[in-house]
């Protein structure tokens, strides 16, 4: 059975940073409040000509020229995200359109903070099950278009950005050892955004009332996540049969720094062994571990044969865990240039376009 691992990894966020202080200009609130309950003091905010789509694509491009992979070589995308561009079609197909990866299937998957965890278990599980040999698993995000700037409960938390994680094929041992995903749909209540969907289509009286914002009962949320973010660590340490003195490093989901110091104590590591990095990005949901991750690999942080685990929590209510050995890219001849792919995009998509058209007439003709 083929191991699945982590060849390739990139990150994108926007340039647009938004500091406590700038917080301090909307609602009531300053730096050191927002520090001292959560640990963030900035967070990204995209532009309004930046979309879910675009950050993952920036955040894909760079983890597959780490990876050495064309994106015609891609069987799968997988985008896991809270705030897609669109109810559908899928962000992944809008991704799948900007790279050019023609041979891949792509779907988004939805189970909000813990959604790159669910992402990458499900094509780590299509690989090792051998129906396919290469995927690319996003977690985008721009929450800021669905927060409410009034509210100060929720806007000091919620960021942009874009993580992506290319996994492929290997008979070496390492890569995703074992997961674990939970949900409890009874706390769904606990942190939604209500508006949007086919229950409470967007009209006058759901945009009146304020529910296109997310919303949340933050002291509920936050009790549930120190419950649950050790013990999920200790299932997928379970799963793998490892210990928890055989992991080198935690990365968890970046919100707030509370419940990661409360998941150290409960799994009696020091906060040294965690990667934090919300102080400079906020809650991204799916985005923040894969964008932890990054910072860690390029930093040099994460070695060649370190065990790690991946955890996370969220809306749903979700949460769930992923151990994996780090061994880095397959060693593959020549370079690629997936941006190139990229410039080409409008151009395919036209070609695809006329493509269509034309095999339409000959259909109807057959008919």
């Amino acid at each position: 059975m083929p191991n699945a691992h982590i060849t390739g990894w990139g990150m994108a966020v926007p340039e647009k940073i938004m500091t406590n202080n700038d917080l301090s200009e909307l609602v009531e609130t300053n730096d050191e409040w927002i520090r001292e309950r959560t640990g963030i003091r900035e967070r990204r905010i995209a532009r309004e000509t930046e979309f879910t789509s675009t950050l993952a694509v920036d955040a894909a491009i760079r983890a597959l020229k780490v990876a050495n992979v064309r994106p015609t070589d891609l069987e799968l995308i997988v985008c896991a995200t809270s705030t897609p561009e669109y109810l559908f079609p899928a962000t992944a197909c809008l991704i799948q359109d900007q790279l050019g990866a023609t041979k891949a299937g792509a779907f988004d998957l939805l189970a909000a903070c813990s959604g790159f965890i669910y992402a990458l278990n499900m094509a780590a599980q299509s690989i090792r099950s051998g129906s396919i040999k290469t995927a690319l698993v996003i977690g985008s995000e721009t929450l800021s278009r669905f927060v409410n700037w009034k509210d100060r409960n929720t806007c000091i938390l919620f960021g942009d950005g874009a993580g992506a994680f290319v996994l492929q094929a290997s008979e070496r041992p390492g890569g995703v050892l074992s997961a674990v995903m939970h949900s409890d749909g009874s706390g769904g209540d606990l942190l939604t955004l209500p508006a949007g969907g086919s229950r409470y289509p967007i009209n006058e009286s759901t945009y009146s009332e304020g529910k296109h914002h997310i919303q949340m009962d933050g002291k509920e949320v936050f009790r549930f996540a120190t419950r649950v973010m050790a013990s999920a660590t200790q299932e997928a340490l379970d799963a793998a049969g490892l210990k928890v003195e055989d992991i080198r490093w935690v990365v968890p989901h970046q919100a707030n720094i509370r419940i990661i110091e409360a998941a150290a104590r409960g799994l009696k590591l020091p906060m040294e062994r965690f990667i934090v990095n919300l102080d400079r990005y906020g809650n991204t949901s799916t985005a923040s571990i894969p964008i932890a991750m990054v910072e860690a690999i390029e930093k040099g942080q994460i070695a060649n044969g370190d065990k790690f685990v991946m955890v996370g929590f969220g809306a749903g209510l979700t949460w769930g865990a992923l151990a994996a050995e780090w061994t880095g890219p397959i060693p593959s001849k020549g370079h690629v240039h997936p941006e190139q792919y990229r410039r080409l995009g409008r151009v395919r998509s036209l070609v695809r376009r006329v493509i269509r058209f034309i095999e339409g007439l000959l259909y109807r003709r057959e008919l």
